[in-house]
């Protein structure tokens, strides 16, 4: 080297044991010169080849490029002057040593090739380039050193040897900076790119490398997000390669060739079978050995290669970029070695510290900076591969056939999607904790043996002990779960029943019983927590004292197997830091595994699903057909799959153009099945099937999509006004408009859940009607729709006269009305066509069909007659709960409907319980089907909408947490935070005590008293993790103070529910961990600045600062990633049921051809989605590597001061703070989530406080003013100008109303629908409080009473009668007043005793949800029964509506009339025979009395009450 270089390569003496350090010329003329020419060269084949597959369009020429080029140039032509001068010098017979000719050379060429690398990349589009800043800024960070060289030699002798080389070092010094500071710059965004239609494009396809590796481009979403709550214009449109569209064709291609590769395979090895079984006839193991190995052959596709082929590429990326972070991680402890040991040796110079601090910042940056995009492209692979798993699987549900969509319920497909695909995206952010914590673990224990040797192994078997205790307090915990689910589960459906049927229990006062019902189980569940809490606080115990015994452990063992084994502050603080690494891998590694093998169940599933059959797209031929027919069927066979009986034997069909053909035959013959073996939905077994023309299909099940009204018509076809007008004429519909709150743009709930079923089938037939194709499938469509409604459609669309005729119509029917007036009859019996023909031709056959009409004629009949009074009955129905059914859960009207609908929702919160993505999701749909009510104020939904959307957005005053803190108690709250302090004091105490340990004087090579430092050591320890554990109990027993008591009486809304699951959820299981999370990091992170500013008091100086960066990142994140949180929750749930629907409604899709609009309106829904998780996964890299810094400057500044203070220090404190800094980086990060957490999830407390602060009713009862016990002896009624409405800001529904009813008089309420009956009802059990007036019974006011002293006086039959599951004896007893006895008569006289006699166990039999096992008749006679028991002197009877059976309702009739012959009874009659022998009838019209007067009277007056007896005719 030395003739190399003429001068010697290395000096020690010259560059480290000195203070004023120096490089040797030969050093910095080889090794500094070249480092950035290897860097380059190394870096350029990856790159070349990065480059040529990237294609961007390339970047105009720019100024910017220009002078990069031309400074590029000027380097490469000084590096070369230099080379040159070597020759000049040669010739001049100087000469120069070798390398004054090979460095410049190399430079030279390196400067021309980065030139031409700047040149190359604008070609590609490449606006920034990382490897140029890199290798500019390597190239001034080596020139740096012979500068500072240069300028202190040349001041040493006071003139400069060498001028030339000295000019063109300084030139090349300040070109190679110009370029640094030019490539920070990023190019304009290339031309020819395709044209970014984007309105609102992502900043980080533009932005520039630093600005990527910093995600500082994310920065302008956080400002955003801080000023104002982000919505969705806000959110970027994803990258090109995000997009489902790129995805997913990219991963269905990969899959295609893996199912084909397979197929080859197979029929490579069937035909290597057969060849060897010909051949080797006698050879018996040699035969056996060829089939064993064949069968291995046979594989099935593997969707994993499919996948690694797709998304492994970009995911060993990071992979790579882990692998980097995981070998700087083993530096910092190294250097935290060679910190200690420079600040034990008195006489080091101090640049040694510097530089020690300096690179342990240099080290930690870069660990920051890498492993953040480790993270993100693991994060966007997770995000790629649940976009890609959710295409595929809607694209394989649209072709799946029939049998294989059999094997799985919608429910399991839709699981598919959302859990299995989750479980992918989860995993991948761990998935490379697989090679990497062992490497971790190997490191750590490499680097411990040298330090400590073989005592180390004592430390390891701690961990490895601590493992499998703690799986066995996750199983445990498991199990605490599923029983505190169950619990739940029950608290909720009981909560759903009660809100459900909340009318009936305030009709019947029966609150008190039902709340302490829901206050049992609540204290069961709370039990579970308790436990789980003990548990928790069990792991948590393990947790924080696992590094601490493990090196309680190891150190013990060091010192204690050899005297001369000393524990200096090297070795304990290295130690430390090395544990520390070591925990979170031991830690990770059971749970990736455990992920993995969740995942890998999942993966078969998904497997499972992609590799069932598909419909074949080529069993209905639509080309080649015999002219002058549409469809025609030979010969064929069809079945259901292919492994069962064909359901539809030898069809032979011709069918001729524009011919009404009707399908009929019994209840399962295949008339279905011939229509779906028309679409080609059947499996073909043989034979051929032709059907010419575009198809349109009605389900014999309507399907109605999740739009508005008009959308579900026009099903993507284009709007035409006229045609549409005339299709809803045709179909009837224009009535149903007029009813429905928005008209044609009501939107419509998922499986059309706001029609009625003829309404659904009617707008079925609307889309078939409105496609205009050329063939008509109509599965039965006349069943759900009444008769006449039936008749009109028939005349009106599908007749011979209507809409439809010159079309090819197949009718699949049962109404024999309509045969006359089709052309072709085709009758099936069991799968088999047994005669076609006219109508005439079959009844003159007399065959099967003309007993088929004989059987069915007679019916028809009666059927006439019974349809026409049912129909009017079923308007009359329509309207009434259309009008003024108040439903108490939510004083706003609801159809029946509607109510279900909501309970099914609610049904859905509490099975998906815990974990459910679609938590957020199912509360926004039951809002999002609110249209669902009757046109009350239209405004109303929306307003509720926005109201529980405010709740959530800003950030959540200090009130809510004082709130939780006074809930918790404020004596525990401050003892859980003086808790915390001691835990930290103790752990501080434990490490003091170990750096004072460290310190001790060695004497004779041995330290005295070890065994005292042990114990102390060991006490300190365990007290820190008892305290841990304390706290975590304390705050659990917080959960104590829920008393959802007060809060149901006083609800009005059925929205509580949510109230109840979601958010009891949350401030049970997720804010006391949240909350003890944040305390934990908050301390610890207290604790490491106070044990640096005791050890380096200088430290303070720094710590405002910092903590005021912390805090403006901390408040900007917070903001932005909250809102961004809530808008993926939001649009999240679209997808899947979106996905459901499309399930459900497969093969109308596939019919009407409209696969392909599907795919993309469900990959806009998942890009929709993606659009907001991805800026939450950016979010969470941007606040990292932000919060990352603050925590590598505390590190620089805790090393940088302790350099400085060296001389006062002694090497444990040094240790003791440094190694605190080192950790403090994690807990900074997880303090930042955690309050992000916290302040998403402590709304729950806000929502739930709201809830209890709204009105309530009037008392119960009200102590002084109690009626007499036996009140209302005699029964009067009197209103005295009573007037009422529903709620503040609606109209009067009964105005200045004035009657007197005498005791035992039996009065009819009668009237139009919305005159106000009902109503007066509610007014007699104040549920309407009076707006003015009063009512009195026997004389007492009754607005002065208790309102349960009130209600318990009262008897009522209530119109729809509402059962709670649970006993039968519970429905009508709940506070166990009455004996068996009572009970027994009381079912006697209601006609049930036969019933719950022959039950088994009688009394105690058990009522489903809604008594659902019960039959409606049933459920009204218990009422019934409810009333006998009660026997009370005023009665109210609400009739039915509708006539739910003659039967049961004259039972009734007759036992009010015998029973209860001396009460006041008040009928609100809908059929008037019922009271037509009362006393008198009170004709109400409009909320005022129109008649009051005895029947007689009222006919004879020929006034409202002669027309209705008119109508009804009775007179």
């Amino acid at each position: 080297m030395e003739v190399f270089c003429g001068s010697r390569f290395w000096d020690s003496n010259l560059s480290i044991h000195t203070d004023n350090p120096d490089l040797t010329p030969c050093f910095q003329n080889t090794i500094l010169a070249w480092i950035p020419s290897i860097y380059l060269w190394t870096a350029l084949p990856f790159y070349l080849l990065y480059l040529k597959r990237s294609k961007r369009g390339y970047i105009v020429l720019s100024v910017l490029s220009r002078f990069k080029t031309l400074f590029g140039v000027l380097l490469w032509c000084v590096s070369w002057a230099d080379l040159f001068y070597s020759f000049h010098e040669l010739l001049q017979s100087r000469t120069p040593p070798p390398v004054y000719f090979v460095t410049p050379l190399i430079v030279g060429i390196t400067m021309l090739l980065a030139t031409l690398l700047i040149q190359y990349e604008r070609l590609r589009g490449v606006q920034s380039s990382g490897v140029l800043i890199i290798f500019w800024f390597l190239s001034v960070l080596c020139a740096v050193g012979p500068l500072r060289s240069k300028i202190m030699t040349t001041t040493a002798q006071g003139h400069v040897n060498e001028r030339f080389r000295f000019a063109t070092f300084y030139i090349y010094f300040a070109l190679i900076i110009i370029e640094l500071i030019l490539s920070c710059f990023k190019e304009k965004p290339p031309f020819f790119s395709p044209v970014n239609t984007d309105p609102n494009p992502s900043p980080e396809l533009t932005s520039g490398f630093l600005s990527r590796l910093t995600f500082w481009w994310f920065t302008s979403m956080a400002i955003l997000g801080y000023k104002r709550p982000l919505e969705d214009k806000d959110l970027w449109s994803l990258n090109e390669d995000d997009t489902s569209k790129s995805i997913v064709q990219q991963l269905s291609k990969e899959w295609d060739k893996e199912k084909a590769e397979c197929k080859q395979k197979e029929d490579v090895t069937y035909r290597k079978k057969s060849n060897h079984v010909l051949n080797h006839v006698g050879d018996g193991p040699e035969e056996a050995e060829v089939l064993i190995r064949d069968k291995k052959h046979n594989r099935k596709p593997s969707f994993l290669k499919a996948l690694l082929r797709t998304f492994g590429p970009y995911f060993l990326i990071g992979s790579f970029f882990k692998l980097i972070q995981d070998l700087l991680s083993f530096v910092n402890p190294q250097l935290l070695s060679v910190l200690i040991s420079f600040i034990k040796n008195k006489d080091a110079p101090a640049w040694w510290g510097f530089l020690i601090a300096a690179l342990m910042f240099t080290c930690a940056v870069l660990q920051t900076l890498i492993l953040h995009q480790h993270f993100q492209y693991c994060f966007v692979t997770g995000m790629r591969l649940r976009t890609g798993i959710t295409g595929v699987i809607y694209r394989k549900s649209l072709v799946i056939t029939n049998s294989a969509k059999r094997s799985s319920t919608v429910g399991e497909i839709v699981n598919l999607m959302s859990v299995d695909a989750q479980r992918f995206m989860d995993l991948m952010t761990f998935l490379n904790m697989l090679w990497s914590a062992p490497l971790q673990i190997f490191l750590a224990l490499y680097f411990l043996w040298q330090a400590l040797g073989p005592s180390v192994l004592a430390g390891v078997a701690v961990m490895v002990l601590l493992i499998p205790f703690n799986s066995a307090i996750a199983m445990k915990t498991r199990a605490f779960q599923v029983e505190q689910m169950r619990y739940k589960d029950s608290r909720i459906k009981l909560m759903n029943e009660i809100l459900g049927g909340i009318k009936v229990l305030k009709l019947y006062a029966w609150e008190p019983s039902f709340s302490e019902k829901v206050l049992e189980i609540r204290r069961n569940e709370l039990r579970v927590l308790k436990k789980s809490a003990y548990l928790n606080s069990l792991s948590t115990f393990a947790w924080i004292s696992a590094p601490f015994l493990v090196a309680l452990t190891t150190f013990a063992v060091y010192v204690s197997v050899d005297e001369n084994n000393i524990l200096d502050a090297e070795k304990a603080f290295v130690s430390l830091s090395l544990f520390n690494i070591l925990k979170f891998p031991l830690n990770m590694l059971p749970q990736v595994i455990s992920n993995i093998a969740q995942t890998s169940v999942s993966l078969k599933r998904i497997q499972q699903f992609l590799s069932h059959d598909e419909l074949d797209p080529n069993c209905v031929e639509t080309k080649v057909i015999a002219p002058g027919y549409t469809i025609s069927v030979k010969n064929a066979t069809f079945s259901w799959g292919k492994d069962l009986k064909p359901s539809l034997k030898d069809i032979n069909l011709l069918v001729p153009n524009g011919a009404l053909v009707a399908i009929v035959g019994h209840v399962g013959c295949g008339k279905s099945s011939l229509v779906s073996a028309l679409l080609g939905e059947m499996e073909k077994l043989e034979g051929e099937v032709a059907v010419k023309g575009s198809v349109a299909y009605v389900p014999q099940q309507a399907w109605i999509q999740n739009a508005t009204l008009k959308d579900n018509i026009l099903f993507g076809q284009a709007p035409n006004e006229q045609k549409y007008q005339n299709v809803l004429e045709a179909c009837a519909l224009k009535t149903d408009l007029e009813v429905l709150p928005g008209g044609d743009q009501t939107e419509i709930g998922e499986k059309g859940i706001n029609l009625s079923g003829g309404q659904r089938q009617r707008v079925s037939l609307a889309r078939a009607v409105f496609s205009n194709s050329d063939v008509y499938l109509l599965d039965d469509p006349l069943s759900a729709v009444d008769s006449h409604v039936a008749k009109h459609i028939f005349d009106k669309v599908i007749g011979p006269d209507g809409v439809l005729k010159g079309k090819t119509r197949i009718l699949v029917t049962h109404g024999i009305g309509f045969l006359p007036q089709v052309d072709h009859i085709i009758v099936l019996v069991d799968g088999k066509i047994s005669e076609m023909g006219s109508y005439q031709d079959l009844l003159k056959q007399n065959k099967a069909f003309a007993e088929f009409l004989r059987n069915y004629a007679l019916d028809e009949d009666i059927e006439e007659d019974e349809l026409t009074m049912v129909e009017e009955e079923e308007v009359l129905l329509a309207e009434d709960t259309l009008s003024i059914h108040t439903d108490l859960a939510d004083n706003e009207p609801v159809t029946n409907e509607a109510r279900k609908q909501f309970l099914r929702q609610l049904s859905v919160i509490s099975s998906e319980g815990g974990e459910c993505p679609n938590k957020m999701s199912t509360k926004r749909r039951v809002y999002e089907k609110k249209p669902a009510e009757p046109p009350l104020p239209r405004k109303n939904p929306n307003e509720k909408l926005i109201q529980a959307e405010t709740t959530e957005t800003g950030t959540v005053k200090l009130t809510v947490f004082w709130q939780y803190m006074k809930a918790v108690s404020p004596v525990i709250s401050l003892a859980i935070c003086f808790l915390y302090c001691c835990q930290n004091a103790a752990s501080i105490g434990a490490n003091v005590w170990l750096s004072d340990w460290t310190n001790e004087p060695v004497i004779n090579g041995t330290q005295h008293n070890t065994s005292m430092r042990i114990g102390v050591y060991a006490a300190l320890g365990l007290l820190q993790g008892i305290n841990a554990a304390r706290t975590l109990h304390a705050a659990l027993l917080e959960n104590k103070f829920r008393t959802p008591q007060s809060f149901y009486d006083t609800t009005p809304t059925g929205r509580i529910i949510n109230r109840f699951s979601k958010d009891i959820y949350v401030i049970d299981e997720v804010i006391p961990p949240t909350i003890l999370m944040f305390l934990g990091t908050f301390f610890t992170s207290l604790s490491t600045m106070i044990v640096i500013i005791a050890s380096t008091p200088l430290f303070a100086v720094v710590i405002v600062p910092l903590a005021i960066l912390y805090f403006f990142v901390q408040r900007f994140y917070v903001a932005t990633s909250r809102q961004l949180k809530r808008l993926e929750s939001v649009s999240r749930s679209p997808i899947y049921s979106h996905f459901s629907e499309t399930i459900s409604g497969a093969s109308v899709i596939r019919a009407y051809r409209r696969e392909k609009s599907f795919v993309d309106i469900s990959d806009l829904k998942v890009d929709e989605n993606q659009k907001s998780y991805y800026p939450g996964i950016a979010s969470n890299r941007w606040l990292g590597i932000r919060v990352e810094f603050v925590g590598n400057c505390i590190v620089l500044f805790a090393a940088l001061f302790a350099v400085i203070g060296k001389n006062s220090l002694n090497a444990g404190l040094v240790g003791l703070s440094v190694s605190y800094a080192l950790q403090v980086t994690l807990s900074l990060n997880w303090m930042v989530r955690m309050t992000s957490d916290l302040e998403t999830n402590i709304v729950a407390v806000e929502r739930i406080k709201e809830y209890s602060e709204t009105e309530t009713e009037a008392p119960w009862v009200i102590e002084d003013k109690s009626p007499p016990e036996d009140w209302p002896s005699k029964g009067e009624l009197e209103f005295v100008n009573y007037s009422v409405r529903y709620r503040k800001g609606l109209d009067l529904v009964l105005k200045d109303l004035n009657l007197q009813v005498h005791g035992g008089e039996k009065i009819g309420i009668v009237g139009r629908t919305g005159a106000g009956k009902s109503s007066m009802t509610l007014c007699l059990f104040r549920i309407l409080e009076a707006a003015k007036g009063e009512i009195k019974i026997d004389g007492v006011r009754i607005s002065e009473i208790g309102l349960h002293d009130l209600r318990s006086r009262l008897t009522i039959i209530p119109q729809d009668p509402v059962l709670f599951s649970g006993t039968l004896r519970m429905n009508l007893d709940p506070f166990n007043k009455y004996s068996d006895e009572e009970i027994w008569k009381a079912l006697e006289l209601s006609h049930l005793k036969r019933f719950v006699s022959s039950q088994p166990s009688m009394l105690e039999y058990e009522c489903s949800e809604g008594g659902e096992n019960l039959s409606v008749g049933q459920r009204q006679l218990v009422c019934l029964a409810r009333a006998l028991l009660r026997k009370t002197r005023i009665l109210i009877l609400d009739e039915a509506t509708a006539a739910i059976d003659l039967e049961t309702d004259d039972l009734i009739q007759m036992t009010i009339r015998t029973q209860f012959e001396d009460c006041t009874v008040l009928t609100i009659a809908h059929r008037l025979n019922t009271i037509m022998d009362y006393t008198r009838i009170l004709v109400l019209d409009n909320g005022t009395i129109a008649e009051f007067d005895t029947p007689a009277n009222l006919i004879a007056s020929k006034g409202i009450f002669y027309s209705m007896a008119k109508d009804a005719g009775l007179a």
